[in-house]
């Protein structure tokens, strides 16, 4: 083994897969303690897939798929939970005096002399995923713990208070473990559905729910009850919706979480909207804008006064887009005050109010004494109503910049949406600078990925929009990506910007199609157009596009 104990990162470079200045960057920029591997997963220069080729390929160490592994449940006595899980490692058999494990690091040689005097086994490794040791953790460790309570017990026998607060209790452990499991396949929200027989609970991954495991019904008050007590909501009450916050750290790292319960015919459902701060405040120029629609965007927030909304349904990303915003607009000389409903993220340097109806703080309310404060900067949440709408153009007209959402479905409909508020046209016009539609869809997973020949309708329909293809990438689902061919999102905009010619329009109650003309004049990269661009470079399938966006 001496003789193959290379570094990681020469290996990637000796293959071809990055280059030495990809490995220098992901080196000096990585916090302290983090394998480099990680580094450069998250930075995007690789895939675990490759990552795990290389080392199967340069160090001769098999790889394991975990997905349907038969795994001998009493190994995982010999392997402590904790130390699994902090060195990702997985026990697979045992032959005599050898040990086989999975490791998503085989190179991690502390480990496995550490696993190795403390089990007394001579250690051989195997190569297996990341995402597929932590799934198999969640899985295996915890259903053995959890298996009595799945049994229906009489309800005098339990301590309900009790079970609920203490940390080793088994309802504690299911409600960590489905937050573990959320977290380990990234999730952006946890389902929690009672039924008439039964609970079910769903996460929504890459904008698709999907069923995680079923519950049986005698579960469900001490579920929702944990859930509540870590969320600081009102356990006795059950018949109006509650909202609150968790904070916890799982598997050593720390979580935000907003809940929501809402009472149905079987009993409270609740929904959990996990918020991964390192994603929101992405670098701008990760968040998909495509060349042209960046130096647009770009533009418009940096311009001293004026209105820069973000239009499109719940769950496309938009809050997400106003942070990176914010998070580059945030200097040492800039005042920047937002008034949100709830506060998502919390940033540092930047001044937050918490919408409040029940004591009067509206966005309106709150957008009024905002005014007051001397800001440069003004962020509201989103706009909703007349009152809001009119105090946020006279924030704009008076030397503010105010960035915000509006629910709708294209740039062009904001416009008519503003004005159907009661805000007059020729107030539209003086205020708003650009007004951007976004959507997420899921990208091509770069693992199972493959070109293949595009069908005559897909043909047809670039043909419309004036482009051509020949070729599409398509997933044909591997670990990876759970079997459905898409791994993460990616978004798409329409950055529509209000020219005087457009003024002109609006003032004289033109039409949209008429705005319309205009924008293609300008050469505005419309929903459907940016999302086929991004299908000819392979990042996204026309299925994907057309789920989102219409063609005209």
């Amino acid at each position: 083994m001496a003789t193959t104990r290379k570094r990681l990162g020469d290996l990637l470079v000796e293959s071809g897969l990055i280059t030495d200045a990809q490995l220098q960057t992901a080196l000096a920029d990585k916090p302290k303690g983090q394998k480099i591997g990680d580094a450069l997963l998250q930075r995007g220069y690789i895939t675990e897939q490759q990552l795990i080729e290389v080392l199967e390929f340069q160090l001769g160490i098999p790889h394991v798929n975990l997905f349907r592994y038969p795994f001998d449940p009493k190994l995982f006595n010999i392997v402590p939970k904790e130390f699994a899980k902090r060195n990702l490692i997985v026990p697979l058999k045992a032959e005599g005096d050898r040990l086989f494990v999975a490791m998503s690091d085989p190179m991690d040689y502390l480990s496995v002399d550490d696993l190795r005097l403390s089990t007394g086994f001579h250690i051989e490794t195997a190569i297996a995923s990341k995402d597929d040791i932590l799934r198999t953790i969640s899985k295996y460790y915890e259903d053995e713990l959890l298996e009595d309570f799945f049994i229906e017990q009489p309800e005098e026998t339990r301590e309900q208070q009790d079970e609920l607060t203490d940390l080793d209790s088994p309802i504690v452990r299911l409600v960590n473990q489905v937050l573990s499991a959320a977290i380990t396949q990234k999730a952006s929200d946890i389902h929690i559905d009672p039924q008439e027989h039964q609970v079910v609970i769903r996460f929504r991954v890459d904008g698709m729910l999907k069923t995680e495991r079923y519950l049986p019904k005698h579960m469900q008050a001490m579920l929702t009850a944990r859930i509540k007590i870590m969320s600081s909501l009102d356990i006795t009450e059950h018949r109006v919706p509650q909202d609150g916050r968790i904070k916890v750290t799982i598997d050593f790292r720390p979580i935000d979480l907003r809940v929501s319960s809402l009472p149905t015919v079987y009993g409270e459902k609740i929904v959990m909207r996990i918020l991964d701060l390192s994603s929101s405040l992405n670098d701008m120029s990760k968040l998909g804008f495509s060349p042209l629609n960046l130096e647009r965007f770009m533009k418009e927030i940096e311009r001293p006064n004026g209105i820069v909304l973000i239009s499109g349904p719940t769950g496309s990303g938009k809050s997400s887009t106003l942070y990176a915003a914010l998070n580059k607009l945030n200097q040492e000389e800039v005042n920047i005050i937002t008034v949100e409903d709830p506060v998502e993220y919390q940033l540092e340097g930047i001044n937050q109010i918490q919408v409040n109806p029940t004591v009067g703080l509206t966005f309106a309310n709150g957008l009024r004494s905002i005014l007051r404060q001397d800001p440069d900067i003004v962020m509201v949440g989103e706009i909703r109503d007349r009152e809001t709408v009119e105090i946020a153009i006279r924030a704009s007209l008076t030397g503010h910049l105010v960035l915000s959402t509006i629910h709708t479905n294209d740039s062009i409909a904001s416009i008519t949406r503003l004005i159907d508020m009661g805000v007059e046209p020729f107030l539209v016009t003086a205020s708003v600078n650009a007004i951007i539609a976004q959507r997420l869809i899921r990208r091509v997973c770069r693992d199972c990925g493959r070109e293949m020949p595009t069908s005559n309708r897909e043909k047809e329909i670039f043909a419309k929009r004036g482009m051509e293809i020949e070729t599409i990438v398509r997933g044909s689902g591997c670990a990876s990506c759970n079997m459905t061919g898409y791994r993460g999102r990616v978004a798409i905009h329409e950055v529509l910007i209000i020219d005087d010619a457009m003024r002109e329009v609006i003032n004289n109650h033109g039409t949209p199609a008429q705005l319309r003309e205009i924008a293609i004049r300008n050469q505005t990269v419309f929903l459907i157009d940016d999302g086929l661009a991004k299908v000819k470079q392979g990042i996204t399938t026309t299925e994907e596009v057309l789920r989102v966006a219409l063609i005209e």
